[in-house]
C-alpha cells in the first residue's frame, strides 16, 4: 500500500473522529439547554434591587422536576405566549396571601421580607406611605403559586394576573453571570 491511500485513510478517519466529537458536544448542548439549565435576560426593573434590567443569568430548569416550587425562590415562568417573567414565590397551592399596612401575612402570620429592606426605606424617604400596596387575602388553588416582583411599586405580578400555575414554571434563577463584575448567586 502506498504512502498516499495510508494518509488518505489516517485523514479520513481522524476527520470521523472530529465529526462524531462534534456531534456528540451538539447533542449534549441541546440537552443541557432543554432540560437541565437555559440563560435567561433580565428585562425591566420588577425584580430591583435584587435583579438588575439586562443582567444575564442561568435557570435552573431541573430543579422542579425534583421538588416544587416554595416561597422565596426566584423562578421565570411563561406569562404570556411570547414572554417569560422573573418573579420571586410568595405563597403555594393552598395558602392565603395578603398585604396590610405593608405587611406580608401567610396564613395569617407576618412573614418577613429583608430583600425589601432597601425599597421600604427608599418609598418612606420619597414620602409614599407604603412599599406593597394593601391586598385582600388571596387562596392559592391546587397547582399554582403566587408571586410577586421585589420592586413592588413596579411589578406587574400575581396581584395583577392571579396564582399563576406552575405548570408554566421554566425555573429556578441561579445566579447572575454578565455582567462580570456582577456574578452573584440569586437569593
Amino acid at each position: 500500500m502506498s504512502e498516499e491511500v495510508t494518509s488518505s485513510r489516517a485523514n479520513k478517519k481522524e476527520l470521523w473522529e472530529w465529526g462524531k466529537a462534534l456531534g456528540i458536544a451538539i447533542v449534549l448542548a441541546f440537552l443541557i439547554r432543554t432540560f437541565l439549565f437555559a440563560p435567561f435576560i433580565v428585562e425591566g426593573e420588577s425584580m430591583e434591587t435584587t435583579l438588575h434590567n439586562s443582567e444575564k443569568l442561568v435557570v435552573n430548569k431541573a430543579i422542579y422536576y425534583l421538588q416544587d416550587p416554595k416561597p422565596g425562590d426566584i423562578i421565570v415562568f411563561h406569562a404570556e405566549q411570547t414572554r417569560d417573567y422573573i418573579k420571586r414565590v410568595i405563597g403555594v397551592a393552598g395558602d392565603t396571601v395578603e398585604v396590610r399596612n405593608d405587611e406580608l401575612f401567610i396564613n395569617g402570620k407576618m412573614v418577613e421580607e429583608p430583600y425589601l429592606a432597601q425599597h421600604k426605606e427608599q418609598a418612606k424617604a420619597q414620602g409614599e406611605p407604603f412599599f406593597t400596596n394593601d391586598f385582600p387575602p388571596v387562596q392559592i388553588p391546587a397547582g399554582h403559586i403566587f408571586v410577586m416582583g421585589d420592586n413592588r411599586l413596579n411589578s406587574h405580578d400575581s396581584r395583577a394576573i392571579g396564582p399563576v400555575a406552575v405548570s408554566t414554571v421554566v425555573g429556578r434563577a441561579e445566579f447572575t453571570f454578565w455582567p462580570i463584575g456582577g456574578i452573584r448567586i440569586t437569593k
